[in-house]
């Protein structure tokens, strides 16, 4: 029976027809969620219509044109599922990235609470693809008559997408087929894609002469430890001790020295920009000079500190990589794990404290951790299940209680090893410091929105809202008493983590260099916040706040 049904669905002109509505389904989605003018919307479903009726219609060989065609189907099946991950918007270059830089561990995470929009996507395109190798296999074929029937049809659907095009070319501003035009958009965030990934590679070539010119800007004898800690998916607005009203920062409540922004906002929603730009002095308006710099490890080395770099995540063969691995000491602890999925960042205390016992008189060590990224119950022990149920079975709206324990829980590991960080180098150093930040935050389904996760091709606020912090040992707010003035005056006032985080950290070392910016340092007296920016899919610098339905 099911069989019967099967082939009566479908027959040729059943696969015919479903490969044009597969191909096309993406763009006559965007044509609505993209806010796009009248004749742009026409285009952007009318264009891609006729194209893929056109190129259906050229042979009777129905089976190899849909395989023919794979790459249009493949992309289709891609952007419905971030369409319904992130309700807007075409694929990414950073997706396209995020493909050969995500490790499969995190892939398998999300894929598995996704299985609502992976089965209606396999339900749709899988079928096809299988009725058309039966077809190839048996070598059937379509009706001429057929063909010629539909070819008209085809030929009217391009012309008015074409003309639909040019009209908005020529009256809607701003309008940019490489940019509106699906799937023309995505060609071309693919070739950004593949441009990026070659500069990647010759990043070593290109940065090999780059350096900070960098010395110690102060002349005390005394240790002096600096850790820097750059944390994952952590929103400042879950955390206790910037106004959450749950208890998610015990270890970090009870501790002296700490200065909190509670207005700390990140450049870019992914971690492959977010981190390099952290380790750096690039920001959003420069951001495409970042293949041809070194990170802070380097102007730290520079300056006579020995250095080390810990990560909990998995090598990806990026900045984060790279500029780790500029470190006398390096290691990505997760290549030797033995816990299996559950890696809360307290494991990075170890080899912390084995680096600390070297007794080096300048040590700075960044940490890397995995922090809140989802799955979140694999993001903490059972020391730190607090909240409770955490048994979501999908990343859904329907189980968001769950998951925002889940995600709480995680934070109190994340305040867990912060606490047990501060400890360890103020008992090993009297001039301690301790620099922290999130690459990106994260959304939760908030206020009955469809959003979750980050990394969506055009960010919400909570995907860039961070925590950013401070803290320094007794030591060193006598040693350095102007700092933490400039830290008490400074800390009501707006933070662009991703300008700034690089600065301050040089302040805490003591280091001078000519590319430090004291307008962008927390512990500078001239610290003067700037507007806003966001690094987009293209590496623009654009204003947050011109971002539609971004409010900060």
């Amino acid at each position: 029976m099911i069989k019967s049904l099967f082939s009566k669905i479908f027959t040729l002109k059943g696969l015919y027809y479903l490969l044009i509505f597969g191909c096309c389904l993406p763009a006559f989605i965007l044509s609505f969620t993209e806010h796009y003018a009248f004749f742009a919307a026409v285009a952007n479903s009318f264009v891609i219509l006729g194209v893929v009726w056109v190129l259906a219609s050229v042979s009777q060989k129905i089976g190899r044109t849909v395989w023919l065609m794979f790459p249009l189907i493949f992309f289709a099946a891609f952007q419905v599922v971030l369409l319904y991950l992130y309700g807007r918007s075409v694929i990414a270059v950073d997706m396209f990235l995020n493909l050969v830089t995500t490790n499969s561990g995190e892939a398998t995470e999300l894929l598995s609470n996704m299985w609502p929009i992976l089965i209606v996507v396999a339900v749709l395109y899988i079928p096809l693809l299988v009725c058309a190798t039966v077809a190839i296999v048996k070598k059937k074929r379509l009706n001429v008559k057929f063909l010629r029937r539909n070819r008209p049809y085809a030929y009217c659907s391009t012309v008015i997408g074409v003309m639909a095009m040019i009209i908005s070319m020529i009256s809607v501003k701003g309008y940019r087929v490489n940019c509106d035009l699906y799937p023309v958009n995505v060609l071309y965030n693919v070739y950004l894609a593949v441009d990026r990934s070659v500069k990647i590679n010759d990043y070593h070539h290109t940065s090999a002469g780059y350096t900070f010119h960098a010395e110690p800007a102060d002349s005390i004898d005394a240790r002096k430890i600096v850790v820097l800690v750059i944390g994952e998916t952590s929103r400042s607005t879950h955390w206790q001790i910037c106004g959450y009203d749950r208890p998610t920062n015990p270890g970090l409540m009870a501790k002296d020295g700490l200065f909190v922004s509670r207005h700390a906002l990140s450049e870019s929603n992914t971690t492959h920009k977010s981190v390099p730009m952290l380790m750096s002095q690039i920001s959003a308006p420069d951001y495409d000079s970042l293949y041809y710099v070194k990170g802070i490890i380097t102007a730290f080395k520079e300056a006579g500190y020995s250095t080390a770099f810990f990560s909990n995540q998995a090598r990806n063969h990026s900045f984060i990589d790279f500029f780790g691995l500029e470190a006398d000491t390096a290691s990505f602890i997760r290549e030797h794990d033995s816990l299996g999925k559950v890696s809360p960042d307290s494991r990075l205390l170890e080899p912390l404290k084995d680096i600390l016992a070297r007794n080096n008189p300048r040590q700075l060590v960044v940490l890397h951790g995995y922090g809140s990224h989802f799955n979140y119950r694999d993001r903490y022990g059972k020391e730190d299940e607090y909240f409770t149920p955490t048994d979501y079975i999908e990343a859904s709206a329907y189980c968001r209680d769950k998951l925002v324990n889940a995600y709480d829980n995680s934070i109190i590991s994340t305040d867990r090893f912060l606490a047990g960080a501060i400890e360890l180098i103020d008992s090993a150093a009297p001039l301690a410091s301790l620099l922290y930040t999130s690459d990106h935050g994260e959304d939760l389904f908030d206020d009955g929105s469809r959003f979750f996760l980050h990394s969506s091709p055009l960010p919400t606020l909570n995907q860039v809202r961070v925590p950013f912090i401070v803290w320094t040992s007794a030591g060193f707010n006598e040693a350095f008493g102007d700092k933490i003035e400039a830290l008490r005056e400074n800390v009501d006032k707006p933070v662009s983590s991703s300008r700034s985080y690089f600065h301050t950290a040089l302040d805490l070392g003591g280091i001078a260099t000519p590319v430090y910016e004291p307008a962008a340092s927390w512990l500078s007296p001239s610290y003067t916040p700037r507007e806003q920016l966001y690094v987009t899919d293209h590496n623009e610098a654009v204003r947050l706040a011109d971002i539609d339905g971004i409010k900060p």
